[in-house]
């Protein structure tokens, strides 16, 4: 399962898997304009042969966590691996006079924005775990695989996206707590922090913040991420849990 499938980094990491033999359920929510539908790339994972298939959700419900897996289990077959990729992204800060370091506008943090972000990108990846975790250990299965997204601006927080930023420290908090508490049951979980990634947002000011940034290397292109969760899902990856990956 791939929430944010329809997209970005989601979409890249469904279409790689695709081509690995994995059957993908392709979670999304389809945007006010019509974009992020989860359909065609489990069309084309279809196409190159693989098993896919597409499904509608709304992550700030509650009960899309246990809707997924049974849309899952019904389409394709029990769910072995989880990747926590989707984001209601939302930029708030507590000074929204000015402009973030490469020049967007943002909003006043409200409990709107708090509430958007955290039923996203924290409540919908806890919730996703436990299912996951209570499902894998009523059928006795001993392998299985979790990833997660974030992103943010490490000890300092994340200025200029602060709900965003504290969403997925949530986020992370629940993913290693994760690797820990599931190991024994034959589960790995590890959080993937990309690098500035080129989903459709990079401007001239994004790539010149980069060119002459310490810590960012490289703006990415989704499929670059997707290789390095595409490897944390893997039996190759048997060891590698409880960490938090940083891509430059």
């Amino acid at each position: 399962m791939v929430t944010g499938a329809g997209h970005g980094i989601g979409e890249a990491v469904a279409e790689a898997l695709g081509r690995r033999g994995v059957a993908v359920l392709c979670a999304y929510l389809r945007a006010a304009d019509g974009g992020g539908d989860g359909e065609p790339v489990a069309a084309r994972v279809r196409a190159a042969g693989g098993r896919a298939a597409a499904f509608e959700a709304d992550l700030a419900q509650p009960a899309s966590a246990a809707r997924l897996f049974d849309a899952a289990e019904e389409l394709l077959g029990p769910v072995d691996t989880l990747v926590n990729n989707a984001s209601g992204w939302v930029q708030d800060s507590f000074d929204a006079t000015r402009p973030d370091a490469v020049g967007r506008a943002s909003a006043p943090v409200t409990p709107e924005t708090v509430a958007h972000q955290f039923a996203v990108d924290a409540q919908a990846p806890a919730l996703l775990i436990a299912e996951f975790a209570r499902r894998h250990r009523e059928r006795g299965a001993d392998w299985g695989r979790i990833v997660g997204l974030t992103s943010g601006g490490g000890e300092l927080g994340f200025p200029g996206e602060v709900s965003y930023g504290a969403a997925k420290a949530a986020q992370t908090h629940y993913t290693l707590s994760a690797a820990a508490e599931l190991a024994r049951h034959g589960i790995t979980a590890n959080v993937v922090h990309p690098p500035v990634t080129d989903t459709g947002w990079i401007t001239d000011e994004v790539r010149a913040f980069v060119a002459g940034s310490a810590t960012h290397f490289h703006v990415a292109d989704p499929a670059e991420v997707a290789e390095t969760i595409a490897f944390l899902v893997s039996p190759e990856a048997r060891l590698v849990t409880g960490n938090v990956l940083t891509l430059r």
